[in-house]
């Protein structure tokens, strides 16, 4: 944990978010994903096919794989556009920190969620199997999941008000908020998350897409730990009995 000199202006807080790493992530699905209008990916085929570690055909067919995968998830990624915007106004509305998380902890989880999303949005080669068919009925099945997870996401940011951070912190005057998402489920907002990733798993179906989510779960998971040991720290018998009494991420389950 850092700490601030006393009189020191605190330290600004790092800005970069999961919903941050979704709009690069957007950013590269614009200038990659698109082969048939001379993307990099055309250029990086070549280049492949030239120099003899890839065949024609497979990098027309990774090709036609890109192509097809943003085509799949630009309904899901208008969705993540919309709620990215509202969560960084919401952003502004949090107390100052008394026990921040440190830098590097905290690039670990952005560095694990950032690569979450590139797995979703840019399929690797090697990676782009489908594990869902391709149907009306998925792709609908995703967008609910998908909103599902903005819903709870923001009902749990509202009902944190400036209890809210990016970080694990303790922020001035932190309450162990037990309200609206927060009766049954410590961490919602995790699970929000995880929904909306999820949700945009399902519409794009590919291998690729579910090790992301594979991986968007351990930075979560990994997060928790740390967050629970710190509110244990901060509200002692408290915590430990709201923890008794609800789930971390899904009812029933954990």
């Amino acid at each position: 944990m850092s700490r601030e000199k006393p009189g020191s202006v605190p330290r600004a807080q790092n800005r970069f978010s999961w919903p941050l790493a979704l709009f690069a992530a957007l950013a590269v699905a614009v200038a990659v994903m698109h082969p048939h209008r001379g993307g990099l990916v055309t250029v990086a085929g070549d280049w492949a096919v030239g120099h003899g570690l890839a065949s024609a055909t497979a990098a027309q067919a990774y090709e036609h794989t890109l192509d097809y995968n943003v085509d799949r998830l630009l309904p899901g990624l208008a969705i993540c556009v919309l709620f990215s915007f509202y969560w960084m106004l919401e952003s502004k509305n949090r107390a100052e920190d008394v026990a921040p998380e440190s830098r590097g902890s905290a690039s670990i989880h952005q560095l694990l969620v950032g690569l979450s999303q590139l797995l979703i949005f840019l399929p690797l080669p090697g990676l782009t199997q489908r594990l869902l068919p391709n149907s009306p009925l998925i792709l609908a099945m995703g967008l609910a999941v998908e909103l599902g997870g903005v819903a709870l996401a923001v009902a749990s940011r509202r009902a944190l008000g400036r209890n809210w951070s990016r970080e694990v912190r303790i922020g001035v005057g932190h309450e162990l908020v037990q309200s609206g998402p927060y009766a049954r489920i410590r961490h919602p907002i995790y699970t929000g998350a995880i929904g909306i990733s999820l949700g945009l798993a399902i519409q794009s179906g590919l291998s690729s897409a579910f090790l992301g989510i594979v991986l968007l779960i351990l930075a979560y998971v990994r997060k928790i730990a740390l967050e629970e040991r710190l509110l244990g720290e901060a509200f002692g018998a408290s915590f430990d009995q709201y923890r008794a009494s609800s789930w971390a991420l899904i009812p029933f389950l954990v």
